[in-house]
């Protein structure tokens, strides 16, 4: 199966910030790691879109070469598509949540990834960004929080495969993670008919999805080494998504639990030797034996930070009244690092 990885924005610019995070370089990293792990199974040939620097060569000579033809290419589509409403062939939507428009010449390079990958018979588009709001204060989070994942309407040819992609996709995410609490993303799978990347005027023959995979500013993107590992198990999740979706038998114990961590050996959680690593795990844990976040809480209000804060706490209180751990009331103590490790 022939796989385009796109990671968001330009090689150099565009794309959410906060403090000095960059929307363009996680998904980069979040789509190299998904590329390792695709590459690794012979099931699937992979492509990328770019690189930090700079648009991937396959794809400088492609838009050097086929610039005018793109642009004519689009014209024709958008003609197409507006006729097509106008005899009411085709009833037109709209998109549930503002998007940004992207410049003119983004948007050519966007229409020539779709029509590249119309012409190299690519299965699946995976579109990677980070989602970003309007805050008063930009140095400071916003209100929202969660993944999304946009897909085709139903009026575009590539809308009924991209959409089972989709759920297989959510599936995954969401056992780990916040579903996004945007009004309009809620149901977390959202259908779009104005996005270039997913197939806008009926230009994408492949399943196409773009994952909004959280809001730049979440307390786990915020520490770099949280950060790699939060990215490294989304784009896991990713992969395991897509192996569900082609019913792929290759089980093990690690895609049984859906996440690369866990299992887990802790030692470092004891006193004042927790580090957030650890921490991290211990929420993930805490996730799969179904105690966290407490049962008054959503993932929204208790993500996976790598800190251990209130949710945290009350999560490891009623783990150890799961288990009969007594005298270390919401404190990891040894009797609850020896249940974890022993889980």
């Amino acid at each position: 199966m022939r796989i385009l990885i796109v990671p968001g924005h330009e090689p150099n610019f565009g794309g959410a910030e906060f403090n000095n995070l960059k929307e363009r370089d996680m998904t980069m990293e979040l789509g190299q790691f998904l590329q390792k792990l695709l590459e690794n199974n012979p099931h699937y040939q992979v492509f990328i879109a770019r690189d930090n620097k700079a648009w991937s060569t396959e794809f400088v000579n492609y838009y050097q070469n086929n610039w005018a033809d793109i642009i004519e290419w689009r014209s024709l589509l958008k003609e197409e598509f507006s006729r097509l409403v106008v005899m009411g062939q085709i009833v037109k939507t709209y998109s549930a949540v503002v998007h940004n428009d992207a410049p003119n010449e983004v948007a050519t390079r966007l229409y020539g990834l779709n029509k590249w990958a119309n012409e190299n018979d690519i299965d699946i588009t995976i579109n990677i960004h980070f989602n970003d709001n309007i805050r008063p204060n930009t140095r400071r989070p916003g209100e929202y929080s969660g993944f999304a994942i946009y897909v085709p309407a139903s009026q575009y040819g590539n809308s009924e495969a991209t959409k089972t992609l989709a759920d297989s996709l959510f599936k995954r995410l969401a056992k780990y993670n916040p579903v996004s609490n945007l009004p309009g993303e809620s149901t977390g799978i959202i259908d779009e008919p104005e996005l270039i990347a997913v197939g806008a005027n009926n230009s994408a023959d492949t399943a196409s999805v773009l994952i909004e995979y959280g809001y730049i500013y979440e307390s786990q993107f915020q520490n770099k080494e949280v950060r790699t590992l939060a990215l490294k198990d989304l784009a896991f999740q990713t992969y395991l998504g897509l192996e569900d979706f082609f019913n792929s038998d290759n089980v093990d114990v690690v895609k049984s639990y859906g996440t690369l961590l866990i299992p887990h050996q802790w030692s470092n959680l004891v006193g004042n030797r927790s580090v957030p690593l650890d921490i991290f795990a211990l929420q993930t844990a805490l996730i799969f034996d179904e105690v966290y976040p407490p049962s008054n809480k959503t993932k929204n209000d208790c993500a996976r930070t790598g800190v251990i804060g209130p949710c945290t706490r009350t999560a490891i209180n009623t783990f150890q009244a799961k288990y009969g751990i007594r005298g270390e009331d919401g404190r990891v103590g040894p009797q609850t690092v020896k249940a974890l490790n022993q889980l």
